[in-house]
């Protein structure tokens, strides 16, 4: 798959200030951009956005899954559900200098991931198909993140056996995030995993995202 010729359908791109996205992105906005455009071409055809996300694709999910990025640190980066690529192939198209792994157990789905990073050219990405509990023995993630995919407290019992010693989960949450928490505290404390909320903001004058982080307590 080659990334599309001509216009791409419309999105809420030019409701933007790109002065903001400049800053936002820096360097990396015009891999961000490929992205976008792909996955605006392509997403609804191949099941992957609903025809409504169009007009609101930058917003609530290209500068939703870059809100997490602050949150990475070193090492390895692993995005659990990755669906469409989001925020896995925004992560890569951001940070290429990480290794981006992208579990997804759709086939349909990890066909998409791996045709729209060589589109793209994001050679940092690794796609594996199946869930995160088939990984436990084979990937190691300093940091791991995930975004609509379950509850928090399912979210840490699949993902933990994947996390490094030192490494940690940076979940991009809703507004609900505290109850969510609240929920699978017994999950969390059985796992021996603290919870921090964090707002992420992305551009001015657009609702910041949230993020909870987990760590392994000492």
């Amino acid at each position: 798959m080659t990334a599309p010729s001509g216009g791409s359908p419309a999105t809420d791109l030019a409701s933007l200030d790109p002065a903001a996205l400049e800053r936002f992105f820096g360097d990396r906005l015009g891999a961000v951009t490929a992205f976008a455009n792909l996955l605006a071409d392509q997403g609804e055809l191949r099941g992957l956005i609903g025809p409504r996300e169009l007009d609101r694709l930058w917003e609530r999910h290209i500068l939703n899954s870059a809100a997490v990025v602050p949150f990475l640190g070193e090492g390895t980066i692993v995005d659990v559900g990755s669906g469409a690529g989001l925020p896995g192939l925004v992560i890569a198209a951001m940070l290429p200098e990480h290794e981006v792994t992208l579990i997804e157990p759709m086939e349909r789905r990890v066909t998409w991931l791996t045709e729209a990073a060589e589109a793209v050219g994001l050679d940092n990405v690794r796609v594996l198909r199946g869930r995160a509990e088939d990984f436990a023995e084979g990937v190691v993630a300093d940091n791991l993140t995930a975004r609509a995919v379950a509850s928090i407290d399912k979210l840490a019992k699949w993902c933990a056996p994947l996390l490094a010693d030192d490494g940690h989960m940076a979940l991009l949450k809703g507004r609900s995030a505290v109850e969510e928490i609240e929920k699978g505290k017994y999950v969390l404390r059985k796992l021996r995993l603290s919870a921090e909320v964090r707002e992420a903001p992305t551009l001015p004058g657009l609702e910041p995202t949230t993020v909870v982080l987990l760590r392994r307590e000492s």
